[in-house]
């Protein structure tokens, strides 16, 4: 057996860096909407990911497979947001075996509220911390990250396109 690759002190840092930085931005983004919102964390990338999608919605696949989840947790953050009147599920009219997700008028309002709000939690957050020079440096990492893990690993596993998971200001409401 052969000895493990330990990571380094700069391996380390870079890792652990990257850990607890994650963690700590989307709680502090998380609290952020809770307040101004009452939306989770959560509950807001769900919407925004519904918001980008071609007519608001998204298979139970799709979706769970953007936001990296089994569709086991998405089935019930769906249930709990369809109370709440941001989510309907619907058949999928070619395979009524399959569902989506779409997001409601109301959904589609509460985001577009809480947008504003967020993008200013982001900035202030991460973004307006770090110059332009680090912004590039960082975006070229998430960029380099992005492509590795987007390609089909070496057993032949399909590759998860993430491209439609990037945030950006929220599409406007249906109907």
């Amino acid at each position: 057996m052969t000895e493990p690759r330990w990571l380094d002190d700069l391996e380390t840092r870079a890792w652990l860096g990257f850990v607890f930085t994650r963690d700590l931005i989307a709680a502090a983004v998380g609290r952020d909407s809770l307040r101004a919102s009452n939306l989770t964390y959560v509950e807001y990338t769900v919407l925004a990911r519904l918001a980008d999608a071609p007519d608001h919605r998204r298979s139970f696949a799709e979706l769970a497979s953007v936001l990296e989840w089994s569709q086991s947790r998405l089935s019930h953050q769906i249930t709990r947001m369809e109370k709440r009147g941001l989510v309907a599920r619907e058949a999928i009219p070619d395979d009524a075996r399959r569902t989506a997700a779409v997001l409601t008028p109301k959904g589609a309002e509460v985001l577009a509220t809480a947008a504003p709000a967020h993008v200013d939690s982001v900035r202030r957050h991460m973004i307006d911390v770090l110059d332009r020079d680090q912004l590039a440096a960082l975006a070229d990492i998430y960029d380099t990250l992005l492509t590795h893990h987007r390609a089909p690993d070496p057993g032949g596993e399909a590759c998860i396109d993430h491209s439609g998971a990037l945030p950006r200001e929220p599409s406007p409401q249906p109907g």
